[in-house]
């Protein structure tokens, strides 16, 4: 059975807890691989090659880091047929939806290689008697997102991208059902000129993702998954001194005002709340009535 494992100052570094877990083609039901799970020592060691490589990355100009960004956004172009297969044979949605996923994750690239005119700083001059005020925007140091399952291949160029641009180093776990994208990036970017130890992915389960938010060296952490486990990633993140990004839930209320075409509505429901799985975050979960008399609702008065 093929393993997946970890990706640690630039290379694939292979787990050593024996912990592993199963890895399935949604389309077939087979298992196609196994995905080791870290330890915190595992996790620590991931932190220290992010640690060790910050200073010089933080000292590379912003021209020479959006240079690198636009080479990858060049490489996630010519190879986004490869990158949609991995996404469709772990996760299951079909190789077209799953194009679209990584064409939204390169937006996410393209909007990094703005980053240096997004990190301009400010000064006012004379603000009060002799004194004058100026902002600056520096990197944290190593920071570290944890994405879902639904997205394994946007949701984490959401986060490394503009994370990295900005200076910092990066620590990706991403979803354990579905891991294989995360490698695919990383060779990606190793390719496309980013340091060894500026990105790095660690594979596994709660015990990965309690070691993160533990390590005193992980400045900031980025979620998106399920409420109850953003609540916990904030709550936990927070009480031991990190910024935290906590993104849950994400879905939505249809409201079908009276003047609605009935048919439209009910097709636009059908297709946002079922399309994808209904795991989209824009799917839509509830459908608000408003205003509608029953006869139009097809009912009968009893």
């Amino acid at each position: 059975m093929e393993r997946i494992s970890h990706w640690i100052g630039g290379k694939s570094v292979a787990g050593e807890s024996g912990r592993t877990g199963p890895v399935f083609n949604p389309a077939t039901g087979e298992q196609t691989h196994e995905v080791d799970f870290a330890t915190a020592q595992e996790l620590d060691a991931a932190v220290a090659a992010a640690r060790e490589a910050f200073p010089a990355w933080r000292a590379t100009s912003l021209s020479k880091r959006a240079d690198i960004l636009f080479r990858l956004r060049e490489l996630l172009d010519q190879r986004k047929p490869e990158l949609a297969r991995i996404v469709s044979s772990q996760h299951g949605k079909v190789v077209s939806d799953a194009m679209g996923e990584v064409q939204r994750g390169i937006e996410n690239i393209e909007f990094a290689t703005s980053i240096p005119n997004l990190l301009k700083g400010g000064f006012s001059e004379q603000v009060s008697t002799g004194v004058d005020v100026f902002s600056i925007r520096q990197p944290l140091g190593v920071v570290a997102g944890v994405t879902p399952f639904n997205f394994p291949a946007m949701v984490p160029m959401w986060m490394f991208a503009n994370a990295i641009a900005c200076g910092n180093t990066f620590v990706l776990k991403p979803s354990e059902k579905d891991p294989g994208a995360s490698l695919f990036l990383g060779e990606l970017l190793q390719d496309a000129g980013v340091p060894d130890g500026v990105f790095n992915v660690v594979q596994g389960d709660k015990v990965a993702v309690d070691a993160i938010l533990e390590h005193p060296d992980i400045k900031a952490i980025s979620f998106v998954g399920s409420t109850p486990i953003a609540r916990y990633i904030y709550t936990t993140g927070t009480a031991n001194g990190k910024r935290v990004q906590a993104l849950g839930g994400a879905k939505n209320h249809m409201i079908v005002l009276p003047d609605a075409d009935l048919d439209m509505a009910a097709d636009a429901a059908v297709s946002a709340g079922y399309g994808s799985a209904g795991e989209r975050c824009m799917a839509v979960s509830v459908v608000v009535a408003v205003g509608l008399d029953r006869r139009r609702a097809g009912r009968q008065d009893r």
